[in-house]
């Protein structure tokens, strides 16, 4: 069965450790994909855009949702019963197409963050993720983040303290990296590049 959910802005989608029995596929919005340690530490793992699924883990037996998914702005989605999904990708090739090379890309880009959260500092690794939420584009001279996404979540994505965070924000905008007034309407511009390219 299909449904489709409306979720406002903040609002959890579902949460750790509920019970993991359907897909979501984000038809308009942005979300957050975080988890909670043991000992109450948080991690945003990654950002969701429109055309993208979450929440698979239960195809493959998965009982239990192994991390929070929220709405960062309000958001359109279809929420796939995983049995009506199985037989959806059983049935229709092209469904099945489509499904797998969603799940390989984001293996490639997980891999990607992977070796790039192992070799480089916090640093460059803020600036690879502001230019990855900022969907940077090879046309584009500057392109604006998500709203909703505040140096604390950055903090968390990076794997670094806040303040570490404000200092770097703070050197970017003083270089011509970034721009912004607050935190909830930032702008990447294309020299930020520089810092990735620089050893």
């Amino acid at each position: 069965m299909k449904t489709v959910v409306e979720c406002c802005a903040g609002h959890d989608i579902f949460r750790q450790g509920q019970a993991a029995d359907s897909v979501f596929y984000l038809r308009r919005g942005k979300v957050k994909i975080s988890v909670v340690s043991q000992r109450g530490k948080q991690a945003i793992v990654r950002t969701l855009e429109a055309g993208d699924f979450f929440g698979e883990g239960c195809l493959v037996g998965q009982r239990l949702r192994i991390a929070t998914a929220s709405a960062i702005t309000d958001c359109i989605l279809d929420r796939l019963d995983k049995r009506f999904l199985a037989l959806l990708l059983h049935e229709h090739h092209d469904v099945a197409e489509f499904f797998v090379r969603h799940l390989l890309e984001r293996n490639i880009r997980y891999e990607q963050d992977l070796v790039h959260q192992l070799f480089n500092s916090s640093e460059k690794r803020l600036a690879r993720t502001l230019l990855t939420l900022a969907h940077f584009g090879k046309k584009s001279r500057s392109e604006t983040i998500v709203p909703g996404i505040n140096q604390g979540n950055l903090a968390e994505m990076v794997g670094t303290t806040r303040s570490r965070i404000n200092s770097f924000m703070n050197k970017f905008k003083k270089l011509g990296f970034v721009d912004y007034n607050d935190e909830m309407h930032l702008t990447v511009n294309s020299s930020l590049l520089s810092v990735l390219l620089n050893d």
